[in-house]
């Protein structure tokens, strides 16, 4: 069993395409290949994470909708860690859980990793090496060493694993603040 990571899906959400410069003719397109992708990686006996917006505009009011895409997401289990966007039909979808804010134990160290669909200066276990993964900047921000974006427009539009996100630390800077708020102990 592998642990996946996604976020700011936007399922059936046209505009998003133009203001992130998604390479898609229309939400139905952008839908088919998002899941396309997830099935490539995602499977059957696998977890998946969607960190916050899975589904936006009329089509997040639209439960029919929403049961369809959900119905088709690839996994063993599907959990959700609520962004601005999930309205309360997604938030009654089947999921194996719904928080805002949660705990996961993932990597060779099997670290608690934080998981928040907002960007975080600090979380648990921070100064121990959890990372804490995120979504809603969209392609604003890929993140720092140890807070990394796990949204599709950084990720060419699927989830990744907790190596890939490892690597990506390595690619990333220090955030600027990090001394402010978790100063080392001698």
């Amino acid at each position: 069993m592998a642990i996946w990571y996604t976020a700011d899906t936007h399922f059936g959400h046209e505009n998003i395409i133009r203001f992130c410069k998604r390479p898609y003719k229309s939400a139905s397109h952008m839908d088919g290949a998002l899941l396309e992708n997830m099935w490539k990686v995602v499977g059957t006996e696998d977890e998946l994470w969607i960190v916050g917006d899975f589904s936006f505009g009329e089509a997040a009011k639209n439960t029919t909708y929403l049961n369809q895409i959900f119905t088709q997401l690839p996994g063993a289990s599907k959990h959700l860690v609520v962004g601005n966007h999930d309205l309360a039909p997604t938030l009654e979808l089947p999921w194996d859980s719904v928080n805002h804010l949660t705990e996961v134990r993932d990597g060779k160290l099997q670290q608690r990793n934080t998981l928040c669909h907002y960007p975080m200066i600090t979380w648990n276990h921070a100064r121990r090496g959890a990372l804490q993964l995120f979504g809603h900047v969209h392609n604003n921000w890929r993140g720092s060493q140890n807070s990394v974006n796990v949204g599709v427009d950084v990720w060419n539009f699927k989830p990744v694993s907790f190596s890939d996100i490892e690597r990506r630390t390595r690619t990333l800077s220090v955030n600027k603040h990090w001394d402010n708020v978790e100063a080392r102990s001698n």
